[in-house]
């Protein structure tokens, strides 16, 4: 399958945009081509912007009103928490730091986004994908008995604390935060584990490396359903989540399981129903929008799609 690359992630919040790359012909790499190139897409270089950072760290604690506003309405905050108290306990427990600043044209860094599709299964892609620097996978995605069509290796598994799982110590846990309650439930599920319940029960302990997780950016979450899903579906879906952080903090992307398998079925690999397809009729994400910008992102040469089967 023919190769493309994206982008690098770099720090800074919602502040005013340094949009595309370093300007025409600039490498921003040592890939053959970068994601952070610019000159190859107008369309990606108006949306892309360096300067948001895709992780919640204590640099950028602060939202924006506007960001705060929007992701304090995606889902029902049961009580009213101080957010910035509930982050300086949990930065206690992590590092709260963005270890994804080595950006720079000596630096080639190849990434697998893995997804969830059926369409996985019977391709053999496992070898290649456990080949990338980092391999991110999204919620359940199991591993054991399917690596020859997924992979064995994993550096970054994205989930919510209602689809969290533990995870073995060499793998970064990034969590995507939709209230204050899940910050406070990872900070409670590394320590005391008082937190059983947020609208569906969760785990109370979760078996992780501490140094290794990482909190997703609300900032960047809005600026994916701004400027890239353009409010389609109430906001990104998680495949939409993995897919722009690997943008930023990547030099190369390559794209594995996503969309349906080739009869049109839209299912999860480790699942028997192949007619399953919750995550289209939900109505909080749009899928066909979704494959719309993964179409829009190969074509501008900022990633690689392997369809499978």
């Amino acid at each position: 399958a023919r190769r493309v690359k994206l982008v690098p992630a770099h720090s800074g919040e919602a502040l005013p945009s340094r949009r595309g790359g370093l300007g025409a012909g600039v490498k921003t790499c040592a890939c053959d081509s970068c994601v952070a190139d610019s000159g190859l897409s107008e369309w990606f270089d108006q949306r892309f912007n360096r300067d948001i950072v895709p992780l919640w760290t204590r640099e950028n604690a602060d939202l924006p009103d506007t960001v705060h506003h929007w992701w304090g309405s995606l889902q029902s905050q049961y009580k009213a928490q101080d957010l910035r108290t509930v982050l300086n306990h949990l930065f206690e427990i992590i590092p709260g730091q963005n270890p994804y600043q080595d950006h720079g044209w000596a630096r080639c860094r190849r990434c697998a986004v893995v997804g969830n599709s059926g369409n996985l299964l019977g391709a053999g892609g496992g070898k290649e994908i456990d080949q990338h620097d980092f391999v991110m996978r999204i919620n359940q995605a199991p591993t054991l008995g399917f690596e020859t069509d997924v992979g064995a290796r994993t550096t970054h598994h994205f989930m919510y604390p209602e689809s969290a799982k533990n995870l073995p110590a060499n793998v970064s846990f990034v969590l995507v935060p939709f209230k204050v309650l899940d910050l406070m439930w990872i900070a409670s599920a590394l320590s005391t584990g008082e937190i059983r319940f947020t609208y569906a029960p969760v785990k109370r302990f979760l078996s992780v490396d501490k140094d290794k997780v990482l909190i997703y950016n609300p900032a960047f979450f809005k600026y994916i359903h701004d400027s890239w899903t353009e409010h389609h579906g109430r906001y990104p879906s998680t495949g939409m989540v993995a897919l722009f952080f690997a943008l930023h903090v990547c030099d190369e992307v390559d794209v594995y399981g996503f969309g349906a398998d080739s009869r049109g079925n839209w299912h999860h690999y480790w699942e028997n129903n192949r007619y399953s397809g919750e995550f289209r009729k939900t109505g909080v994400h749009d899928a066909d929008h979704e494959e719309k910008i993964i179409k829009q992102l190969t074509e501008a040469g900022k990633i690689s799609v392997h369809r499978g089967r």
